[in-house]
């Protein structure tokens, strides 16, 4: 994906795999990596690096459907995470593949009302997940989730550290389910003080392809913001997402780790990056608001996500950088030209295709 005169990225998502694999260190070692969630948007570009990656001798997708970037080195299994006595089949699945490394990307991507299904997919799978990497005894394992777990609150710091408490958010199931899987796979690193365990927390994603309810929020014309309230945010390209997880994959470390971009914008600057109008609303009605197109299932984010609208919840990578060797292409600003660009470059094919 090369930038243009303008400073934009061209070209479209056939190179994400491509940027991702240019900007990492080959590792000497060959392994077997198992992926589950691999039809998520991060699993499903994470199996397509693998596949064109030399050092990488299988990819082992666990899903209830295969990675749409399958090729002929990936290997796939029909697994449901929730069903009860998966764990034994993973266990078999991971010692018959002689599997060394596992990423754990099987979460929803998305905020929903299915509270219950995401709940068994997330806590109960996860705990499937580590029964069989504890029978298996393998060399890693990586987990995905989000630095939105650190919680949007008025008493945060500018820049939010490991160290620092995840308080999540009340109300919001999606940031509990996340929270309770990065405390299992903690305790499972406590018990196997011989498996590198990594919990990458990635800001929230953006870029030309992904789909999430950031880029829907952001994708309106109108955007709705809290009145009086105009907080930073950052966002995380794609690519460095994609770039991250591949990365952890070779590390021999073990933590919680800020996958950020670099740099920070106020929420206004956002709005006018990516071609839209802001429309602010008193924090009242616009929860009130947010509430009811939740319940119609009209909205993307359940009423609580709101105060992120006004509260600081931005992540330092500072740990990422130094010990895991991450360091991102793009920054913030980078992220939000290249969302625009792609939406703009929609718009338009949308708009011929209406003239027609």
């Amino acid at each position: 994906m090369a930038r243009g005169a303008n400073g934009k990225h061209t070209g479209g998502g056939a190179s994400l795999g491509a940027r991702a694999r240019s900007d990492l260190r080959r590792p000497a070692r060959r392994c077997v990596v198992a992926v589950t969630g691999a039809r998520t948007f991060l699993g499903a570009n994470l199996v397509g690096v693998l596949e064109e990656d030399d050092t990488i001798t299988k990819v082992v997708v666990l899903d209830v459907r295969n990675a749409q970037t399958a090729g002929a080195k990936t290997c796939y299994y029909e697994v449901d995470l929730t069903q009860s006595g998966v764990d034994a089949r993973l266990a078999e699945i991971l010692n018959a593949e002689e599997v060394d490394t596992v990423v754990h990307l099987a979460f929803a991507g998305n905020p929903t009302q299915a509270t219950a299904w995401a709940h068994e997919l997330e806590s109960l799978g996860t705990m499937n997940l580590l029964n069989a990497c504890r029978k298996q005894r393998v060399a890693r394992v990586v987990m995905g989730s989000t630095t939105l777990v650190y919680g949007p609150n008025p008493g945060n710091p500018n820049f939010l550290t490991e160290a620092h408490p995840a308080r999540g958010l009340y109300g919001a199931p999606y940031i509990d389910d996340k929270l309770d899987a990065e405390e299992q796979v903690r305790r499972f690193g406590s018990e196997r003080p011989g498996t590198f365990t990594l919990i990458l927390r990635l800001a929230p994603i953006l870029g030309p392809t992904v789909d999430n309810f950031v880029v829907r929020w952001l994708s309106r014309r109108m955007v709705p913001t809290a009145l009086g309230f105009d907080p930073l945010v950052q966002f995380l390209h794609e690519v460095d997402a994609v770039a991250g997880l591949r990365l952890a994959i070779e590390s021999e470390l073990s933590g919680t780790f800020n996958i950020v971009s670099r740099g920070v914008l106020p929420l206004s600057t956002v709005i006018k990056l990516a071609g839209r109008l802001a429309l602010p609303l008193p924090y009242g009605l616009l929860r009130r608001l947010t509430s009811l197109m939740w319940l119609a299932q009209l909205g993307d984010a359940p009423p609580a996500f709101v105060a992120a609208l006004r509260y600081l919840c931005i992540a330092d990578g500072d740990r990422a950088e130094r010990e895991l060797g991450f360091v991102p292409a793009d920054s913030s600003r980078d992220a939000v030209l290249d969302f625009e660009g792609a939406l703009r470059l929609r718009e338009a094919r949308l708009l011929q295709e209406v003239v027609q």
